[in-house]
């Protein structure tokens, strides 16, 4: 059997006597006691030891406990451990200013050995009970992540239809999600969709969409009417107020053409070999919320080696930089530009790292599918 780790509280006082009051009256208790006598100190031990709990005095020399406690909240190692503050001062507007940057409770000195420990073990229960509610939800919401990214069809499985994807959820149940459809040996189709909306349901009705595609791509149907009888059983099965933006490319790469349909979607680039990328813009509406519902229908020439990007709106929408996809559509031309000579698989993590560096971050969900005729 592994023996059991004891529980480990930091004492911050500058109180030699304090802490040792402290110390002892825990450690006989069963806990680990670390002890520092100043904030600089107190802030590297907590970020080492990371201990389950701090007792920490308000009024120190230097760094005062309120400016530690600040600190503390700023790192993402130490910004959960529940902080206890010892304090002589018993103003109201000192323990709100406490409260307000974190702490979960005040001691107040002179105090009995008796008092700190049950303060100890009431908020260490407390902390066990959130920590184990977290750990549980984040669990089923992992599951549901892993379920949902299990069906989006990775390159390496569909090797002859020659596509490269990146995908990135901001949320645990992404609205995003992109599908691979195989009509015959030589006619392909590409579906990529935004739900509207990032709750749990989301992910449920990604599997639905999923099933229609499979049903109604076939060669008996038109892209369009695929598309459109989708559409229609969409706005039957949708919650009030859901709907979802999608754009479907189908290529037959015996005659060289490319039929896309736009739902409410950004325009697909069309980047061929020996020219400049183009948008291929068509106005379309959302599926799921019209019967009668029109869709946005282009048909181009391809050639071998030609690429086409789609793209959900996180890619360049920008509400902080007050961007829709309508003027951000247009801003992509001179980056796919740049990656021109990428391989189909390379390309959309190219995209990526051209669009976002280190320091932007996406604002929302975003998939990126490049298609190579």
């Amino acid at each position: 059997m592994t023996e059991k780790q004891p529980y480990t509280v930091l004492a911050v006082d500058d109180n030699l006597l304090n802490l040792k009051l402290i110390e002892k009256s825990l450690t006989k208790e069963g806990y680990q006691i670390y002890s520092a006598q100043n904030g600089p100190d107190a802030r590297a031990i907590a970020n080492d030891k990371l201990p389950d709990l701090i007792l920490l005095d308000i009024e120190m020399p230097g760094e005062t406990g309120f400016d530690v406690i600040e600190k503390l909240k700023l790192n993402a190692e130490t910004n959960s451990i529940p902080v206890i503050f010892l304090t002589g001062v018993s103003e109201v507007d000192a323990k709100l200013r406490g409260f307000e940057l974190g702490a979960v409770d005040y001691i107040t000195k002179p105090f009995h050995p008796l008092e700190v420990l049950a303060r100890v073990r009431i908020h260490l229960k407390l902390s066990i009970a959130t920590n184990s509610l977290i750990t549980g939800q984040a669990d089923k919401l992992r599951q549901i992540t892993e379920a949902q990214e299990s069906m989006l069809p990775q390159p390496q499985d569909y090797p002859d239809q020659r596509f490269g994807a990146y995908y990135r959820a901001l949320e645990e149940a992404g609205g995003d999600f992109y599908d691979i459809l195989t009509i015959s040996e030589k006619i392909t189709g590409y579906f990529l969709a935004d739900f509207s909306g990032h709750d749990i349901k989301t992910s449920y009705l990604t599997a639905s969409v999923k099933a229609l595609l499979a049903q109604n791509c076939t060669p008996v149907y038109s892209p369009a009417e695929s598309i459109k009888m989708i559409n229609d059983v969409l706005v039957e099965i949708l919650p009030e107020g859901k709907y979802l933006t999608a754009c479907y490319i189908h290529i037959n790469r015996t005659t060289r053409k490319l039929t896309l349909i736009n739902a409410g979607h950004p325009p697909a680039v069309c980047l061929p070999v020996d020219k400049a990328p183009f948008l291929i813009k068509t106005d379309g509406d959302v599926l799921g919320m019209f019967k009668d519902v029109h869709l946005g229908i282009q048909r181009i020439d391809v050639n071998p080696g030609d690429k086409v990007f789609i793209y959900s709106d996180g890619l360049i929408e920008s509400a902080d930089d007050q961007v829709t996809w309508a003027g951000g559509a247009d801003l992509l031309l001179p980056v796919i530009r740049k990656i021109k000579t990428e391989p189909y698989d390379q390309a959309p993590q190219a995209l990526i790292d051209k669009l976002f560096d280190k320091k932007s971050v996406p604002e929302d969900d975003i998939v990126v599918l490049c298609v190579e005729v």
